[in-house]
């Protein structure tokens, strides 16, 4: 077996700014954002827009990997263009429905129900400004909607069972748009044991909508379930828990500790207090994650930049429905060519 090396390069935001527009979260966000995902082994910080190979060669990286959408310099260039001439490029599909352009339109949306409203008027209003250009539609902005299979499950889940000596804790929430705030919680509550194994209870959406109120959640549970699993602070993910954490769930998790954040505990729908469980049998932890970021901090930043947003991504779109058709035009010549070639 080959030992692979993850490096991931986080962008700064003046290039990012240059390059695309206006990043949603703070440069130090970004980077421990990406510190984070448990399959990134190392960093580097202030990455330049445009991987050439001094990059690759000064981190001793074989090749460099993206995403199967197109990445384009202010001026319309292919980002990877050079190492994509050498050869040391890789490519990996991205996965269909996930869209950060389509997420921020999301967070401009009055309705309670998007994330299964697609059709919605609404809906169409949000993908006309944030995913389709004046001259066309392109394939890597558009929206699309996430289609959740259990394979994708597979290759997110750890698969590993606690093991003895393992302190087995629980929490639950919505972890909606996976966030800063989340990590630093999550680390805190891992950093309570020697060998934690941190089992994070999700909410079905209309729970979170319930005890949450206005267009809430922002991702659906399949998309919350993804990017809670890609945290390395995490173990497993309980899709749809209830709310009221339960004698039988404690039981059935073998649960040690039930952590909650300093944020406000919401009564269940009779007004009971959900935590009554954990706290008659003296298991709950308060934690304090340091961290004051919320879901609602990071949709207020988008509702503030909104026409900025708006600008990103249609120009974005012109810029890649440009790039389209130079390659039909292109496969037009060479089909002419080929055709001339038999004559």
């Amino acid at each position: 077996m080959v030992n692979m090396t993850l490096i991931i390069p986080p962008h700064p935001v003046g290039e990012i700014s240059q390059h695309k527009g206006p990043p949603v979260f703070t440069q130090d966000e970004r980077y421990k954002m990406v510190r984070a995902i448990k399959w990134v082994d190392e960093i580097v910080e202030g990455a330049p827009y445009v991987t050439t190979l001094e990059t690759l060669d000064k981190y001793t990286s074989d090749f460099c990997v993206h995403g199967d959408d197109i990445t384009l310099t202010v001026d319309g260039k292919d980002t990877y263009e050079e190492v994509k001439r050498s050869g040391r490029y890789r490519e990996c599909k991205r996965t269909q429905g996930v869209s950060t352009t389509d997420l921020v339109g999301r967070m401009l949306l009055m309705t309670k129900t998007h994330h299964s409203n697609i059709g919605h008027s609404d809906y169409q209003q949000h993908t006309d400004n944030f995913g389709k250009g004046p001259k066309g539609h392109s394939p890597w902005t558009g929206v699309s909607q996430f289609l959740q299979t259990s394979q994708k499950i597979i290759q997110f889940a750890s698969g590993q069972e606690p093991q003895p000596g393992d302190t087995i804790i629980y929490v639950a929430g919505a972890f909606d748009l996976f966030h800063i705030g989340h990590v630093d919680f999550l680390e805190a509550v891992s950093r309570l044991s020697d060998k934690p194994y941190v089992i994070v209870g999700l909410h079905f959406d209309q729970e979170v909508n319930r005890y949450k109120g206005k267009n809430y959640p922002i991702m659906n549970v399949h998309e919350r379930t993804l990017s809670v699993l890609a945290c390395r602070y995490v173990s497993e993910v309980v899709i749809g828990a209830p709310y009221a954490v339960t004698r039988e769930l404690l039981d059935h998790f073998k649960v040690d500790l039930v952590c909650h954040g300093k944020t406000e505990v919401h009564p269940d729908k009779d007004g009971s207090d959900p935590y009554a469980e954990p706290r008659k049998k003296g298991i709950l932890h308060t934690v304090d994650s340091m961290n004051s970021l919320t879901t609602d901090s990071i949709v207020q930043r988008i509702i503030k930049n909104r026409l900025l947003f708006e600008a990103r991504n249609q120009k974005k779109e012109a810029k890649e429905m440009a790039v389209i058709q130079a390659m039909k035009r292109r496969e037009e010549e060479k089909g002419k060519e080929r055709a001339q070639a038999v004559l």
